[in-house]
């Protein structure tokens, strides 16, 4: 089968494609046979700078594609099932970009018939990261389903991303008041198509008194993906006990806190990664995507707020390339056909 693997860290150019041995799923797992990659910030920072203690790695975590084999332990039935792929190199040498990989079988989660490829290689990181942003709150919930964000504003920070993209489209499944915040009319127009209720261009005239005119008893939540650039903002809209979910710390500013200000709003700030998040919240996280991937609620596409920037398996470095600059959208690999 052709992988791409990488020896040791370092930029894109570390990445090689190469020919190898067919993989055999082990006990609990199973070998899929992968359509789409999906490429995270997250997988070019583990190109750049993990040790990982195996001879090569294939990268990336997310993908969706075909269940081929399974191992001892796992359901026969599970073989020909389109599945999305989370998690798939988390601590493990085979991640999705190669024809064929093997994880765990709870990490290929059923794709339903009528979402695409596409959409399941756009899940993983971004929606389960925005699932855990949007159910740390104090006053909210920790699962999401139509409904359980009733009557809460949600402030989605760099809206036209893919985990604020998911985070939007999540929310207002849950039926939340969604505001997107943007730095343009380009991301202004994908926050909107991604179902943002409000957007926000925070370089322009007062966007704190904006949002407070939105919420008036201001917002529940804000998934944050530059803390250090826009807390002063989030902290202006905050309502009291209101949660700031932080996923990311876009632009490396430094986060400064006004303690006495934190203790009067006694504002919860939550830090949060997938690795770390436990395994509770991640089984919950994927059972409510799960369910709104059932009912439509995570389509991708310019059209949907998402666009699409593709690569083949053989420019697989390139695509790192692509999210390393930033390219607005998701940044796919498309493996087999």
């Amino acid at each position: 089968m052709k992988a791409i693997v990488h020896r040791d860290p370092g930029g894109p150019d570390v990445l090689e494609l190469v020919e190898r041995d067919l993989p055999t799923p082990g006990p609990g797992e199973v070998r899929v046979r992968v359509v789409v990659s999906g490429v995270n910030p997250a997988d070019t920072q583990a190109r750049s700078r993990a040790t990982t203690g195996f001879a090569e790695v294939t990268p990336h975590l997310d993908g969706a594609g075909v269940i081929d084999a399974v191992g001892a332990g796992v359901d026969e039935g599970r073989v020909g099932q389109r599945v999305w792929l989370f998690m798939a190199a988390a601590g493990r040498p085979t991640g999705t970009a190669a024809e064929f990989t093997v994880l765990p079988a709870e990490q290929a989660v059923p794709l339903p018939g009528e979402a695409g490829f596409d959409v399941g290689a756009s899940l993983g990181v971004p929606a389960l990261t925005a699932h855990r942003a949007l159910t740390v709150a104090e006053d909210g919930p920790r699962r999401l389903r139509p409904g359980a964000l009733d009557g809460m504003v949600v402030l989605a920070a760099g809206g036209a991303g893919a985990v604020g993209h998911a985070g939007i489209q999540l929310a207002r499944w849950a039926g939340a008041t969604v505001i997107g915040t943007v730095s343009g009319p380009e991301k202004a127009a994908l926050a909107t198509a991604a179902g943002a209720h409000h957007v926000v261009n925070y370089r322009e005239g007062d966007p704190a008194a904006e949002i407070r005119r939105i919420a008036p008893e201001g917002v529940d939540i804000v998934a944050e993906v530059a803390l250090g650039a826009n807390l002063a903002l989030d902290l202006a809209v905050l309502r009291r006990r209101g949660t700031i979910s932080t996923y990311a710390n876009d632009g490396g500013k430094p986060v400064e806190l006004d303690v006495l200000q934190h203790m009067v709003l006694n504002t919860r700030l939550q830090f949060l990664v997938l690795y770390t998040a436990g395994p509770e919240a991640r089984a919950g996280a994927v059972e409510d995507v799960a369910a709104a991937v059932r009912a439509g609620a995570l389509p991708v596409g310019e059209e949907h707020g998402l666009p699409l920037v593709r690569f083949p398996l053989e420019r697989t470095a390139d695509a790192h390339r692509a999210v390393e600059s930033g390219a607005v959208g998701k940044v796919l690999v498309d493996v087999t056909s």
